[in-house]
Parts: C-alpha cells; structure tokens; sequence
C-alpha cells in the first residue's frame, strides 16, 4: 500500500499501472490464466505431497465492490480442488458467543490450498464499528490482535494477500439500479444496501483505519479501484500470481521407485 494513501480521495475509476483497454484486460486474463492455473497445480502437488504453504487472498470492499465477480472469475481460472472460498456474513449465534477469530481460524486455507476470504475478520472492525455493535474500547484492540494473528498465519507458511476493492458511491448506486432492474441480479439484491449507503463516510474512515493499523510487512494491504471490473480482476489475478510465485515451488519428488514402477506396469 502506498504511504499516505487516503481511501476518500481514491479515483475508485483509475487503472493504475495498465495502460490497456477492457479488451486488452480480457486477453490478458486468458493468457495469464494459464500461468495462474499452472502455479496453482504446482502448490496443490506440494501440498498433496505434505507441503504446508498456502495463500490466503482476503477481499474486502463495499457492496457491489465486485467480490464475487473475483472470486469465480479468477479462482474459476484454476483447479477448484485446491481452493477453499469462505464468504462471512453475519455470526451465527454460535459464532457470536466464541471469539470473534475462531470461525476465520476454522477456515484457514491447508497446505497446497488457495483459501478465498469473500469479507472476513475485517468485518469485526467495519461493521462493528459503524454500527456501534460492541464498545469502542473492544473494536479498538482488535488491530492488534488481527495484526498478531496474522503475523501467525504467515509463520506456519501461508501468503496472505489482502485486497480492499473500492468502489466509488457513484458506480455502487448504478450497480444496485442494474439489480433492480435485472430479474437475474434480484437475488443479489437487498433492501440494507441503501441503509448501507447512508454510513458510507463512516465506511471510508473504518477503512482509512483498517489501511493505516492493519498493513504490515507480512500481510500489507492491496487498494484496487474496481469501477472498471476488468481491471479489479486483473489486478488481483497479478498479486495471486505474484504470491505464489514468492513460494518458489517445485514439483515434488516421487515417493515410490519410478524405474520399478515403469517395469511393473510394462509386466501388467
């Protein structure tokens, strides 16, 4: 994350480092897919062959950000067997008597594994805090704690990835037209989302929050525009391949004798 950079005054329309079109980002997406898919089968063998390095790509943004777009668009690239995608909405009542950690915990990606986070522990210092749902003095001591959690996560083997997708209050009240508009898009619909968009200035200085306490060495934070949906998932498509690139994989060895297994099979 760039120093200094303040989240309200962010061109949510730019494309910052691509200087393609829409049609180029698509081609892009389809020759760089198969790059992506190829380092993704190299880490689900390692982690077939006990390796413990994962990545974790964590999405957080408003409505309408374009979370889920990412998530079938992209990791719809690769061999699904290998990733684990988690979308964390409101507690279950089970949830909220535990610590507020404990159902991020339950759904760390395992080794060879890309897990997805579609919102995650995030929303314990956004909504909450909007919204007021637990005192100030409870929310504020979470960054440290998601901060060291982190920090732990990274230790065991895992990249953690995390991208802020922002949107700007223009393009999401055009999206939310287009659901009401679209049988297909009612489903996506609901009637909180305008409640939601009268807390948007408290929105911008939870995430302001979040960017300034939460973006560290092992785990920093990635802000990408996403009016242009093309460019958001190009720009995370590159910081998931960058990540496992930074594993620096090899196909594991055979556990078995090849010689003895090619004469076995030239005998069956």
């Amino acid at each position: 994350m760039r120093a200094g950079l303040r989240i309200a005054e962010f061109d949510a329309n730019s494309t910052p480092g691509f200087k393609g079109d829409k049609s180029a980002a698509k081609e892009l997406i389809v020759e760089r897919g198969d790059y992506l898919s190829k380092l993704q089968e190299l880490l689900y063998a390692n982690g077939r062959a006990g390796d413990r390095r994962s990545v974790l790509l964590v999405l957080q943004g408003m409505d309408t950000s374009g979370k889920g777009g990412i998530v079938r668009h992209v990791m719809g690239l690769v061999d699904p067997q290998g990733v684990s995608n988690h979308s964390f909405g409101v507690p279950t009542e089970e949830e909220q008597a535990q610590h507020y950690l404990q159902r991020i915990r339950r759904a760390l990606p395992v080794g060879g594994q890309i897990g997805v986070f579609d919102r995650s522990h995030y929303e314990d210092v956004l909504v909450v805090r909007v919204h007021d749902l637990v005192p100030e003095s409870e929310w504020s001591a979470r960054y440290d704690e998601i901060n060291a959690f982190e920090a732990e996560v990274a230790a065991s083997g895992t990249i953690i990835v995390k991208v802020v997708l922002v949107v700007s209050f223009a393009e999401q009240k055009a999206r939310l037209a287009e659901r009401l508009e679209r049988p297909d898009k009612f489903w996506k619909y609901s009637p909180s989302d305008i409640d939601e968009r009268a807390h948007w200035l408290e929105y911008q200085e939870a995430y302001q929050a979040v960017l300034d306490k939460t973006s560290t060495a092992h785990a920093p934070w990635h802000v990408v525009p996403c009016d242009r949906k093309w460019f958001a998932r190009t720009a995370v498509m590159e910081l998931v391949i960058d990540a496992l690139e930074r594993q620096h994989l090899n196909w594991p060895p055979a556990d078995f004798d090849v010689e003895a297994e090619k004469a076995r099979l030239a005998q069956s």
